[in-house]
């Protein structure tokens, strides 16, 4: 019987030749090798686990004799390679965020091979023992900085205003880089399509394209719904259910907590299987998440506890970093969009929880991505216009009317308007309240018609109305 190639170091060849576009001899190959393997692997032994890949087609080979070299295969990527071999062999293969020298050593910890590390099951003291108030993820030095670096100039607004600012590049961003986290192809430029459009990528996944419509809608909702949400079972089995639609196998499995036990591939951690013991400590994350006082603190609680309590079926990891979102977005701070964010890292620091029930190199994570965030959208605030108060105060009656305008096919124009303006919007505020509804619907294009809850059909069905309009005034 033939020997079986050991698949870590098959990838490890991969990758080190992913990291020579232009090509790599075998004699150098072996000298990478050397400084990433505990025994280094003879000529033939490195012969024979070449003619493997090139066998499957991982690499190709130019030039013959001693000009013969191996490069990677045509649209085969570095971040298509998923290793799971000694820290060593991952340094400098790949990039990582900084890590502290705590993070370190649990990064270290949860990179050994699945064989040496021991399986555990779900500690429910872990949770208990988190007083709020009293416990902190965050030191006091990192929640002062977060404030300082979140702060936006709509802090003394109603909940929302800052994320209903910039909701077209949070909808791309956050659906994105989420959705990246997962494993999706799309990039940035098929969601912009898809979100902005109504145009999916082809030759993807048709889950890849509800994933990305699922990320969009549950975060609409968010910031629609601001100043009703929080840490509370509506909210949360709701996130699931609009983030899990048409996912499951097991349709009833949406926006409910699981009745039955689950595994996490690629880990040796056993979530809770009892649904009663599961239900209680659901509630119990929820409650202490309402009791933290500080927004950051509870971000990232909720990305800690509700993934190591696996309290859905799936796509809990996606709940938590929305859910992570619902006190920045409450408080008017910078979101979180996890744009940039390695899945490596994100991976290791959440199976760091999981395993270890450490939280540094998660940390580490959260730390790198807020702040890169903020750069981002803190960048493109500087170059917004003030926000206007009126239609601040009357943004739910701008919805409603614009869209009964749409909906019902109705010519834009003013007298039309304020046929249908309702009376929450006061009698000396109307004639300029219609006058930012006509603006408004003069304005609306593809991109935009998500804010007012509209369908991209139901747009292009009024528009030519609308074009006639216009072109007769």
């Amino acid at each position: 019987m033939s020997r079986v190639m050991p698949a870590e170091e098959l990838d490890l060849i991969e990758r080190v030749i992913l990291n020579h576009p232009e090509g790599i001899g075998i004699s150098l190959l072996e000298s990478v090798l050397a400084n990433h393997l505990s025994q280094a692997l003879t000529r033939r032994t490195l012969q024979r686990r070449l003619s493997r890949l090139l066998a499957d087609k991982r690499i190709i080979t130019k030039g013959k004799g001693i000009a013969l070299v191996y490069k990677p295969s045509p649209g085969v990527s570095l971040a298509s390679v998923q290793v799971a071999v000694e820290p060593s062999i991952r340094d400098g293969l790949e990039e990582y965020v900084p890590v502290s020298p705590e993070g370190a050593i649990i990064r270290d910890l949860v990179q050994q091979p699945l064989m040496r590390r021991k399986p555990v099951g779900y500690h429910r003291s872990f949770l208990e023992d988190y007083e709020p108030g009293v416990t902190f993820y965050l030191s006091e030095t990192l929640r002062t900085q977060f404030h300082e670096m979140g702060r936006t100039p709509t802090g003394g607004h109603p909940a929302g205003t800052y994320a209903r600012e910039i909701l077209n590049r949070l909808l791309i961003d956050l659906s994105w880089a989420s959705s990246l986290l997962e494993g999706n192809t799309y990039n940035r430029l098929d969601t912009l399509n898809l979100i902005e459009f109504g145009q999916a990528a082809e030759g993807k996944d048709i889950r890849e394209t509800q994933m990305i419509l699922n990320h969009k809608a549950a975060i609409e909702m968010l910031i629609e719904s601001a100043d009703q949400i929080g840490f509370n079972p509506f909210t949360f089995l709701n996130l699931h259910a609009i983030l899990s639609d048409n996912l499951l196998p097991n349709e009833d499995a949406c926006g409910r907590l699981r009745r039955r036990p689950v595994s996490i591939s690629g880990s040796v951690f056993h979530p809770l299987a009892m649904p009663q013991v599961l239900e209680e400590c659901f509630y119990l994350v929820l409650l202490k998440a309402s009791a933290i006082s500080d927004p950051f603190e509870q971000a990232f609680f909720i990305m800690v506890q509700l993934p190591y309590l696996q309290p859905f079926e799936d796509v809990n990891k996606r709940v938590s970093r929305l859910g992570a979102n619902i006190p920045l977005i409450r408080h008017n701070l910078c979101p979180l969009s996890f744009v940039d964010v390695p899945e490596q890292a994100y991976t290791e620091g959440t199976l760091a929880v999981y395993e270890f029930n450490q939280i540094d190199l998660l940390r580490d994570v959260f730390v790198w991505a807020y702040e890169r965030s903020c750069q981002r959208y803190l960048a493109i605030t500087q170059t917004m216009a003030e926000p206007d108060p009126l239609r601040i105060r009357y943004r739910e009656a701008l919805i409603l009317t614009v869209r009964k305008i749409v909906l019902e096919c109705r010519v834009p124009s003013i007298n039309n308007i304020e046929q249908i303006v309702d009376d929450k919007v006061s009698e000396n505020d109307r004639e300029a309240f219609g006058k930012i509804v006509h603006d408004s619907l003069q304005r609306m294009h593809e991109g935009s018609v998500a804010r007012y809850r509209l369908k991209l059909s139901q747009f292009q069905l009024w528009k030519p109305i609308r074009d006639r309009y216009i072109q007769d005034t």
